[in-house]
């Protein structure tokens, strides 16, 4: 693309509203304008662009969000046929470094459309097209609903654990989880040692066997009033809402759970769509396949498996002066898809409990050979993540299966 043939418009992109500046080929301001969030408005910014357009000239919008907020103008450009540049959370660095370059640093709206602006100016020809995928975005909106409950969830789970310290000194005694199923039963109907008074063991029992489909047996109903016993008195003032804290956190974790569920449910739906097969992998499953399409998007935008890894941040970069040249590890790429091929490769190189079979003998004897070559575990579990990568690239581009290479089985030492 020639420099001189274009128009560059750097949008600042927030919730409510948007602020677009233009610039030509020679880093010169021709206008600014800002304009709300709504695709109602969307139009008067192109109106307002053709302001500036003469005969040879053609437009190229930059935007740093296509997935969020900037998604619908995103949309809305492509759909009238403009050329959009994506500086994703990758390039935005480059928004940045342009902002830190001058003597005088600002930070205001306008200045940040600037900057990215300045950014197409200079790197157009590198930058990505803006590529908004429907299915991908679905499917990192679940991703993130997920996520955000199974946090609420974990916060819950704390606070529970730190009320019934104060009825139950013995608590984690009672249950193997104390969000399980039975466990949850048991604190909403026994909130506190004062409304085990008269139970008996049998009566216990028979509330046990409900509660958990007769799991439970007598020596628990016997386990858990002698540990009550054990612990003496713990009744204090405002006992009943006390009860009712303990009660309405079972509440909301039930909510949380049956929530989760039912979200998990419709990703396992939404990715079937996809027509991938990722789980065909051992250490995948419907979460893990949901968060990788979430955060790699189409794969088609990658040319090969050494771009993803250089997006992932799993590939070394070369540094070097004075012809001195080394590859070192970068923090650099999208660290959420980072940590999922991190623990992916830790799960690669597991063994099953009990019977100390690899769960993946392929990479179990490659994780062991890299070590054997001197490589520390870390340095071995890179070289995983790195061979992950061009695995599930090729997975996923080609929609085919894992096929586990067979190999005589072994032991783990």
């Amino acid at each position: 693309m020639k420099r001189d043939k274009h128009i560059y418009i750097g949008l600042d992109l927030h919730k409510f509203q948007h602020t677009a500046v233009i610039l030509d080929c020679w880093f010169e301001k021709l206008g600014e304008m800002t304009f709300q969030n709504k695709p109602s408005i969307f139009p008067s910014l192109l109106e307002y662009v053709n302001r500036f357009l003469t005969e040879d000239l053609t437009p190229v919008f930059g935007l740093e969000d296509v997935g969020g907020y900037g998604r619908d103008l995103a949309l809305y450009l492509l759909e009238k046929g403009y050329i959009v540049k994506f500086v994703n959370s990758v390039n935005s660095s480059l928004s940045n470094a342009e902002r830190n370059s001058y003597a005088m640093t600002e930070k205001n709206d306008s200045w940040d459309a600037q900057c990215v602006a300045d950014v197409l100016i200079r790197k157009l020809p590198y930058l990505p097209d803006a590529t908004p995928s429907d299915i991908h975005w679905i499917i990192a909106q679940l991703v993130g609903r997920r996520t955000a409950l199974v946090k609420a969830q974990t916060a819950l789970k704390n606070q529970l654990h730190m009320q019934l310290n104060y009825h139950y000194p013995s608590y984690k005694d009672f249950f193997s989880e104390v969000d399980g199923k039975t466990a949850l039963s048991f604190w909403e109907s026994y909130p506190s040692p004062s409304h085990l008074e008269g139970e008996t063991v049998e009566g216990l029992r028979e509330f046990l066997l409900e509660a958990s489909n007769n799991a439970c047996s007598t020596k628990k109903a016997e386990l858990i009033l002698s540990l009550v016993q054990a612990d003496g008195e713990v009744k204090r003032e405002y006992q009943t809402s006390r009860d009712f804290i303990i009660q309405s956190m079972v509440r909301d974790i039930r909510f949380k759970k049956q929530e989760i569920k039912k979200v998990e449910k419709e990703i396992k739906v939404t990715i079937k769509t996809l027509g991938m097969q990722l789980e065909t992998m051992p250490g995948i499953d419907t979460v893990t396949s949901s968060a990788l399409n979430a955060e790699i998007g189409d794969i088609h935008r990658f040319a090969n498996s050494d771009k993803l890894a250089r997006y992932a941040g799993i590939a070394p970069i070369r540094m070097g002066s004075g012809g001195k040249e080394t590859m070192k590890k970068t923090k650099q790429g999208n660290r959420k898809l980072y940590d999922i091929f991190y623990n992916l490769s830790v799960q690669q190189v597991q063994v099953c409990k009990g019977s100390k079979i690899p769960r993946n003998p392929v990479f179990y004897d490659y994780y062991n050979c890299k070590l054997s070559e001197g490589k520390s575990k870390s340095q071995a579990l890179l070289c995983i993540m790195r061979r992950l990568v061009r695995i599930i690239y090729g997975m996923m581009r080609n929609k085919t299966a894992y096929i586990l290479p067979k190999m005589p089985e072994t032991i783990a030492s």
